[in-house]
């Protein structure tokens, strides 16, 4: 874009809202219509800048060195900074202390313009908002005695948290011996001047986060469940095909090992993939942009899959119709599930070879911890590609759940990492677990009557009306949140420069797609009756599940969006089910 000041990719230092501190950032992109910049943070937070927020590196250390060369030489601060608390131990009267905190005070409640003056003389340090918070809270006992020191503070955030500008004062140590002499005293000035003019100038950033909190317990819980997902889903297949699935007959009897391996079942799982993966690169479909990725760059996928969806049916459809015998699936379940945990595994195992090579912007930070066995479970790569056919988009997209098309701006997609989570999850735990209460029927039939049949159908399609729905809410807001077609919805202002939404299907629950999504699960499980625990248990699995996404949700956007989320949870009391929870 050569009509632009600054290009995507180039580093600029810009400011941080509310401040006038600068950081180093990266130009992920610009929005012609607001005119924003969108940047990102060495601590990975996007926010949207205006052009006169935004400095070139070599324009900031002008300025800086300027600055630091301009106040060094004035007499009025030299007079002023005799008189620092920071510089000597001179008595003061109760008179002039509780001027000093009544000033402090009203610098805090309300900025006068003389406050706001100072604001603009402080000096604009790199510091990450991390290292301005701990700053924050490492001074706080000595916040009276700096508000005395002009150019030292300003304001960062919402909650009015006082960032000092000098790094030398962020110690939260003052020297307090007595000078000796007017020899010392202007040693000790022309030192703490150069100190000052060094410090003022740009310092090395703070570096970038490798990695996000370890999740799923740790380095020890990614290993737990690489082994025990495998042998619960064998547990389950092994347990609904018994004539009596129930947990009197647990655990189910093992077969020899000869019986859980078939090649014939292997071949056919790799037809089916091969056959979607050709379905997945026809020239079929929109060619649809992802996110902006911390890289500044917008991946494109083919999202056709629907047109997959209905050519599969038709296929299967043909393929009855000429005498082929479907019935296979179901009388080799168990086989056609471990070939699909073998396929997993090495595909899991070639993701993290390949991940060795990627470079820092293509890894996922929450796949990045420097252990191997969590990094594998995670997946290091945010998204692996093999020329253009993404291998994450695709598993996640074709498998297992072909219909899922608002998936572009879901956690998925935006932030985890391809590795054996996803892997396994696409090809084997959603297949062979989702169709659980199916497989359950196939033996075990629960005759229904027409009324209770029709009202099942209509629970399903209202789970699936409000999953839909709110999806595509949310996927056009994140999209364009300056959509005309969503000027109706209200919003709550963060301080990364996004919006949270408090009205429409976000402003019922927080999560209103998990919500439908517990719907379909209960349409799913009735068939089955009440005889039995087993094929409840998709709907037990997703309470589990639905409660600690909704967690790391909570935990995630508090992190991220601090006042403003606490400020969303009391507009929006209740998280999935209203008026429950």
């Amino acid at each position: 874009m050569p009509s632009l000041k600054y290009q995507i990719g180039d580093k600029v230092m810009g400011r941080w809202p509310g401040s006038s501190l600068y950081y180093e950032v990266k130009v992920l992109g610009f929005d012609g219509k607001s005119r924003l910049y969108t940047v990102i943070y060495k601590d990975g937070t996007e926010l949207e800048l205006k052009e006169q927020d935004i400095m070139s590196l070599t324009s900031f250390q002008v300025r800086t060195r300027s600055r630091s060369r301009s106040n060094s030489r004035s007499p009025g601060r030299r007079r002023s900074r005799s008189r620092s608390p920071a510089r000597t131990t001179r008595r003061s009267s109760s008179r002039t202390a509780a001027a000093a905190a009544a000033s402090a005070a009203a610098a805090e409640s309300t900025p006068s313009s003389r406050g706001d003056a100072k604001l603009k003389q402080a000096a604009e340090v790199k510091l990450s908002p991390m290292q301005q918070d701990k700053a924050t809270e490492n001074n706080s006992n000595d916040k009276h005695q700096r508000k005395e020191e002009n150019n030292t503070a300003s304001k960062v955030n919402e909650s009015g948290a006082n960032v000092e500008a000098d790094p030398e004062k962020n110690q939260g140590r003052y020297n307090l011996r007595r000078r000796k002499d007017d020899g010392d005293a202007k040693a000790a000035e022309a030192k703490s001047e150069e100190e000052e003019e060094v410090s003022a100038a740009p310092a090395p950033a703070a570096a970038a986060p490798a990695s996000t909190p370890l999740d799923f317990g740790g380095k020890m819980g990614a290993l737990f469940w690489t082994l025990f997902l495998p042998a619960w889903v064998l547990f389950l297949v092994l347990q609904v095909n018994q004539k009596d699935p129930s947990l009197a007959n647990f655990p189910p009897a093992l077969p020899p090992l000869e019986a859980f391996w078939d090649p014939q079942a292997l071949g056919f799982v790799v037809l089916w993939i091969v056959f979607q993966a050709l379905l997945y690169v026809l020239p079929v479909g929109k060619l649809s942009e992802g996110v902006l990725l911390r890289s500044g760059k917008r991946l494109k996928y083919r999202t056709n899959g629907f047109f997959a969806m209905v050519l599969s049916a038709a296929v299967a459809a043909a393929a009855v119709y000429q005498g082929v015998d479907l019935t296979y699936i179901h009388s080799h379940f168990l086989q056609l599930t471990t070939a699909s945990f073998l396929i997993s595994t090495l595909l899991s195992v070639y993701l993290y070879v390949r991940s060795r090579s990627a470079g820092p912007d293509e890894r996922a930070l929450g796949g990045n911890s420097g252990n191997v066995i969590y990094d594998f479970f995670k997946g290091r790569e945010l998204n692996p590609r093999i020329k253009e056919f993404d291998l994450k988009f695709f598993c996640e997209m074709r498998p297992g759940l072909i219909g899922w098309e608002a998936i572009l701006t879901t956690m998925d997609l935006m932030h985890d990492g391809f590795g054996y989570m996803l892997a396994f999850g696409d090809l084997v735990w959603v297949p062979f677990t989702y169709t659980l209460q199916a497989n359950y029927l196939v033996s075990h039939p629960n005759p229904l009557s027409l009324p209770v049949l029709a009202a099942i159908v209509v629970l399903k399609l209202v789970g699936f009306y409000i999953f839909r729905k709110s999806n595509s809410e949310k996927n056009a807001f994140r999209r364009n949140p300056s959509d005309p077609k969503l000027s109706h919805l209200k919003r709550i202002p963060t301080a990364t420069g996004k919006s949270l939404l408090v009205s429409g299907w976000w402003g019922v629950v927080r999560h209103p797609n998990y919500l439908g999504d517990l719907i379909m699960a209960l349409a799913w499980s009735l068939p089955c009756g009440f005889s039995h625990l087993l094929p409840w248990y998709y709907m037990i699995y997703f309470i589990i599940l639905l409660v600690h996404r909704d967690s790391r949700d909570m935990n995630e956007c508090r992190r991220k969006y601090g006042s403003a989320w606490d400020e969303y949870c009391r507009t929006v009391r209740y998280r999935i089910i209203p008026r429950v929870y």
